[in-house]
């Protein structure tokens, strides 16, 4: 997803008591590698020893509260997806590595370890970011509208260095206030006048995160008006009446897009000694 202004928001002041379930992470992979310069899906690259994917998905089971993670893959890359996860995940008691199959349904690709630990699933993609999103939250409908999930989250998996403490922040906020995204500064960037953006804009990340009850009802609504968003904010702020807050990031949060991206990302988690 490119990065797009939006404005900051303030930390909500308090969060309001209520009962929580679970939380859901939808891992986005189903992309391309055509501006990496790859013959392949960017998000199955290597990078430091690991798929580029697999490092968002490791770090969404290592949040707070994640009871599943789903990666939304191409229809004709869900086998090599699976494949390319498992031996990166850990090992649950069901000890399950199976694909999706040729239906294009959800399947397992493993999990966490011992009873009660997230699990991964995956799904087939669309044609577009926004029918990708929706269909990995129709597999999720049936524990949303029983309580079991109150928050999902969104990610894409091209941006392998966001933190647990990120996926964390957006979380907290999004219970509290209905949506969050991370958002950081934007430098160096100029109107098509060649003028300086205000200082005042930052640019849009992921993972963003939403109350699940009203994310979901925002995208039925989008898909019986045939409404497409830029990014899963973009939709809840069009149907949904809650707020969208931005969450502090920075710059090292970034999407690999080019080919010096993954030497730049794999500098910065030799740093960060992930």
């Amino acid at each position: 997803m490119p990065d797009q202004p939006t404005s900051h928001a303030p930390p909500p002041a308090e969060t309001p008591a209520h009962e929580t379930g679970s939380v859901s992470v939808v891992v986005l992979g189903a992309g391309s590698g055509s501006r990496v310069g790859a013959g392949v899906n960017k998000v199955l690259l290597p990078l430091a020893g690991r798929p580029v994917l697999a490092w968002s998905v490791l770090a969404a089971l290592r949040t707070p509260g994640v009871a599943r993670v789903l990666v939304v893959a191409h229809p004709d890359e869900l086998d090599e997806v699976a494949e390319a996860l498992a031996p990166h995940l850990p090992t649950d008691s069901a000890d399950s590595t199976g694909g999706t199959g040729s239906t294009g349904g959800t399947g397992s690709t493993g999990g966490g370890e011992g009873p009660g630990a997230p699990e991964v699933g995956l799904v087939a993609g669309g044609p577009t970011r926004h029918a990708s999103e929706s269909r990995a939250l129709r597999a999720l409908a049936a524990d949303v509208e029983a309580g079991r999930t109150d928050v999902v989250v969104v990610h894409d998996g091209a941006r392998p260095l966001a933190p647990v403490a990120l996926f964390t922040a957006v979380v907290e906020a999004a219970r509290a206030r209905g949506g969050a995204l991370p958002g950081a500064p934007v430098t160096g960037v100029l109107t098509r006048a060649l003028q300086p953006v205000p200082s005042a804009l930052v640019g849009v990340q992921t993972p963003q995160a939403f109350r699940a009850g009203p994310l979901l009802a925002a995208y039925r609504r989008a898909d019986d008006d045939g409404f497409e968003g830029t990014d899963t904010a973009a939709c809840f702020a069009r149907y949904a009446d809650l707020p969208v807050v931005a969450v502090a990031s920075g710059p090292a949060n970034l999407k690999v897009t080019w080919p010096e991206d993954l030497a730049l990302a794999e500098e910065l988690l030799g740093l960060s000694g992930r």
